[in-house]
């Protein structure tokens, strides 16, 4: 009876972890800046789909390069997001702070185009949006250099957006017709693709009855890893002091002289490069999809709601009571403790599925949320308490 419990509180920090490493870039985007990102779940996907690129390149350079991989594959999978996140907040936020349905509506766009970009994503749509971006950005930057720029500019837009899309298009289309396959076949496609973990990582150990997996260790220690980087940038450095004052109170430190723009900027590319991390360690418990984001968007956002809007604590301990609970409902932990009670014991069995746990912790979380609306640390601050 008591392993069984010990059993499912290891299991439930395995799982909690994952879903801290998954909300912890949300709680930056979503918690401190208050943006709800339906793209959240995409930026993971793209952190997962860089480390089986990284995989593949490691492995055509054969020996024991592809051990090391996964070495490689997190950074780049946090700059990948990051720069998408950058693209993203630069593009579509910025014009719709304050405004939380029209952002949730965009964002929830960008995710269907990022997941149809992974579906078709070739040789031709890269080379095309390339070109693209080369000529209508490059002619924007050059002729915003001109003094009567501001009166340019709508007549700018409208020439350049055509031939811009014109010279792509004609390019692809000659592409296409010349290299056929070789340069319209996806990437990827639809299909899920496998990510091996290095050997490493495939192995584990007993403790007790529970088997302990490498990898989901390796899990919790990059959890922790970053939990501890957030907390020290976030506290020691003076970008997190911006980031924390902008947070508390905008107008204040825009009059401060704080550049609240580029915080924006850096706070929604640092919490989409801690997507792009969540996305290559959750590629290594199972395959990646265009869909792998959308596992995780609603238990992350459940996260950082019970743990309390702004605060990384509060999210830390979200993530372990969520993930624990979960995992002890799920696993049937609670029956043998109420055998004494056949109603309570036969209702904790009716919830032992992964499916059916997940139901009955999103209910108690409902529950919870109507005596605790504002979490389990509320935000405290001047804009709060106004």
């Amino acid at each position: 009876m008591l392993t069984g419990l010990v059993d499912g509180i290891l299991g439930g920090i395995g799982i909690g972890s994952v879903l801290l490493l998954a909300a912890l870039g949300l709680a930056i985007v979503f918690g401190l800046m208050g943006v709800i990102n339906m793209a959240h779940g995409e930026l993971m996907m793209l952190g997962a789909y860089t480390t089986f690129v990284v995989q593949n390149v490691f492995k055509s350079l054969g020996g024991d390069w592809l051990e090391t991989y996964i070495l490689f594959a997190l950074p780049l999978a946090f700059l990948v997001a990051a720069l998408m996140g950058l693209i993203l907040e630069r593009g579509v936020v910025r014009y719709l702070y304050g405004r939380p349905l029209e952002t949730l509506l965009a964002t929830w766009g960008v995710s269907l185009i990022l997941q149809q970009f992974v579906r078709s994503v070739n040789w031709v749509l890269v080379i095309g949006l390339t070109l693209f971006c080369l000529f209508f950005f490059g002619g924007m930057w050059l002729l915003s250099r001109r003094a009567d720029w501001h009166r340019l500019r709508g007549w700018a837009i409208a020439l350049l957006l055509p031939i811009s899309f014109g010279i792509a298009a004609v390019t692809g289309n000659i592409l296409s017709q010349t290299y056929k396959l070789a340069v319209t076949k996806p990437w990827f496609g639809a299909q899920n693709v496998d990510v091996t973990a290095p050997k490493w990582l495939r192995s584990g150990f007993s403790l007790g009855s529970f088997q302990v997996s490498s990898v989901r260790l390796f899990i919790v220690a990059l959890t922790i890893f970053c939990v501890v980087a957030i907390y020290l940038f976030l506290q020691r450095s003076p970008w997190g002091l911006r980031i924390r004052a902008v947070t508390q109170n905008r107008s204040m430190s825009a009059c401060l002289g704080i550049p609240t723009q580029k915080v924006d900027a850096l706070t929604f590319a640092l919490g989409s490069g801690l997507a792009g991390v969540a996305g290559c360690a959750l590629s290594l418990l199972g395959s990646v999809g265009p869909n792998t984001g959308q596992n995780y968007i609603v238990d992350t956002f459940m996260v950082v709601v019970v743990g309390g809007v702004g605060k990384l604590v509060g999210s830390i301990v979200a993530a372990m009571a969520i993930g624990t609970l979960t995992y002890l409902i799920g696993s049937d932990a609670f029956r043998p403790l109420l055998t004494a009670v056949p109603p309570l014991a036969d209702f904790f069995t009716f919830f032992s599925s992964t499916s059916m746990a997940k139901v009955m912790v999103f209910a108690l979380i409902v529950v919870f949320l109507q005596v605790r609306p504002a979490g389990l640390f509320p935000q405290k601050g001047r804009t709060v308490d106004a």
